[in-house]
This record gives structure tokens, sequence and C-alpha cells, in this order.
């Protein structure tokens, strides 16, 4: 077969090591030599000797979703081959985990992970009922963590001089040494007057980067179960 589907752009290659790689800008490929974990409904594509089995559904087997606080199901990629993954067509990104590391993310942006990354659920400190219960996990360990995101992220650096606010529906993550707390941007007067519609932010504090997507959550996706 001939054409430009057919050309080296398109073309998957042997993988050269156990691991996670990105594919291409919206798929990441697993090269699988014993575990590894990905969000459910998340592989394309496999080949190769590999079992997938479903997490169960307690705290071990769910991711938390911020905003809405649902559980993202998990499941177990065992065995040796190659595993595709993506997600509604977003852009794939890696993280690497090293020891004394920790990075909060937000389970809708989890794509997939090594066994050897643990992770925690956490509730965001400061942003209880009024900011929509945010629920997060906290990856620590060694290992490589993909990641979604809806368009290119922003990565923002935070300091002790500059905290950076964000839109709780528009956070990605953030690295360790940030403290968060909800910050109001208007009284309830300006709301009812017709404000700006951006009331309620997350303020983080410290040292570190926070990661945003280029926009916000619909209301559709927000209200998903």
């Amino acid at each position: 077969m001939k054409g430009s589907l057919f050309s080296s752009e398109h073309m998957v290659q042997p993988a050269t090591a156990p691991g996670m790689t990105i594919e291409n800008a919206k798929s990441i490929k697993y090269a699988v030599n014993g575990e590894m974990l990905a969000r459910q409904g998340a592989m394309i594509a496999y080949r190769g000797n590999l079992q997938f089995e479903r997490k169960g559904q307690g705290v071990g087997g769910m991711l938390k979703r911020a905003v809405t606080g649902e559980g993202l199901p998990l499941m177990a990629v065992r065995g040796q081959g190659e595993a595709w993954f993506a997600h509604e067509a977003q852009n794939c990104f890696i993280v690497e985990v090293d020891p004394g590391d920790e990075f909060t993310v937000n389970g809708r942006n989890v794509l997939c992970f090594d066994a050897s990354l643990s992770y925690r659920i956490a509730t965001v400190k400061g942003a209880g009922i009024a900011g929509g219960g945010l629920f997060n996990s906290v990856f620590t360990g060694q290992g490589r963590l993909g990641l979604v995101c809806e368009g290119n992220p922003l990565v923002i650096p935070v300091s002790a001089q500059f905290p950076v606010y964000v839109d709780t529906d528009a956070v990605v993550g953030w690295t360790a040494g940030l403290q968060t707390s909800l910050h109001r941007s208007q009284s309830i007067g300006s709301m009812l007057r017709g404000g700006s519609g951006e009331a309620v932010q997350l303020m983080l504090q410290g040292d570190g980067y926070v990661v945003v997507r280029p926009s916000e959550a619909t209301p559709q996706k927000a209200q998903q179960h």
C-alpha cells in the first residue's frame, strides 16, 4: 500500500525499551513487561500476550474526578506486549515522578501510569462543598504518569511572591510544595448584578508549578456520572 497514510509519520515502530513513550500527540504507547495501570476504556490497540483486568470499585481501584467527585475506574494490564492508549483525541503528556516527588492531578486527566507509582485520594485543602468538593489523586514513588489534556496545557510557575489563581474547572495538577485555598474574586452583590462568573478560584502558594488546560469543563462533561 502507498499514500501519505502509510508514511513514516503514521507508522508505529517496535518499542526499544519497556515502559511508556509518546506515540504521537494524541496517544501513548506502553511496552508492557509485567504490569501497568490505565483508565478503563482507554486502550485503543495492542499486540502481544496481554491480559486486561478491571480493577475493583473500592478506593484502591478508583481515582476521584475533581468538581464532581466521580470515580474513574482503572484497569490493570499484565503480560508482555505493546498497548496504545488515548482518550477522546486529547493531547498526551508524560510526567516523570522521582523519589521524594509528589504530583497532585485531577482524575479526569489520568490516562495510564506505572505500577511502581503509588497514589492516594485527597480532598483539596480549602475546597469543600463551596468549591464543588475537589478530589484529586496524589502520585508518589518512582515512575511515569501519562496524562491527557484538552489542548496544550499551560505550566505556570508559582512562588511565594507570586501566588497563582486558577479556575477549578481548568486545573490539571500541581507539584509538591504548594498550598491551596479558595479565593473569592467577587462579592455576592457583584455576582447578582451580572459579574464575570469567575467568582471562586483555587489559589496556590509556595514554590512549584501548576498545570492548567486552556478550557473549562462543559456542564455536560462536569455532570457525567
